[in-house]
């Protein structure tokens, strides 16, 4: 009896050691990879975390579990105590992310008969009532076609989304994630943070992800110094 369920707890266990191998090799580029940029990494399972510094400034990129309902399947998030001037915010968000939260920010007032900003509301719709929406003709129209971005200045997100920043923003790697991925990055209290949906694996895009922040905190440090 025993030996059977030995077996049986055997048989249940490879595929999942198989699963976790292949995870596993599935991140050893992105580890390698990191080790060239000087970033520490670690994972377990399919997660995975990044830790570096920017002129300084601590941060760190993590793909696990989704915290907002709007990413489906893993989160790549990022974080940096930048210590830039707190009164800055700038949000940039894909349009369909956009849409959507317009949205459901709208079914929310209608329903309730609100007419102020609800503290309850998750604080990505918040931003929709507390910020205009800016823009420039020296980005690309294509550029407006997949991102909005909102600023309590227009000034202020010109001075962050320099030229550079604006071409990775639209030179993603093969297999690039589709413009109606949910994508959003802000400048805001003083910190940079990042947050997209993300397939599995998928290290050219995280590469380019890392880069994209890594960019954006350089341009932050440089135009926003407290």
């Amino acid at each position: 009896m025993f030996d059977k369920l030995r077996k049986a707890f055997s048989r249940d266990a490879r595929p999942q050691a198989t699963a976790a191998a292949t995870e596993a090799a599935a991140l050893g580029p992105m580890s390698e990879w990191a080790a060239t940029q000087g970033f520490a990494f670690t994972a377990s399972g399919a997660a995975f975390q990044l830790q570096g510094d920017v002129g300084g400034k601590p941060w760190k990129m993590e793909v696990g579990r989704p915290s907002r309902k709007y990413i489906q399947g893993e989160e790549l998030r990022a974080r940096a105590e930048l210590g830039v001037d707190p009164d800055v915010a700038v949000v940039l968000m894909n349009r369909p992310l956009k849409n959507t939260l317009e949205k459901q920010a709208y079914s929310h007032y209608t329903d309730s008969l609100r007419t102020s900003v609800d503290s309850s509301l998750p604080e990505e719709m918040r931003w929709l009532a507390m910020y205009q929406e800016v823009g420039w003709e020296s980005a690309p129209r294509v550029f407006w076609d997949r991102y909005s971005i909102l600023a309590d200045t227009r000034e202020h997100a010109l001075a962050w989304f320099d030229s550079a920043l604006v071409r990775q923003l639209l030179e993603w790697p093969a297999p690039a994630p589709e413009p109606t991925v949910p994508f959003m990055m802000m400048l805001l209290r003083g910190k940079a943070y990042l947050r997209m949906q993300q397939g599995a694996a998928q290290v050219p895009v995280l590469q380019h992800a890392s880069q994209v922040f890594h960019s954006a905190c350089e341009s932050a440090l440089g135009a926003f110094k407290a």
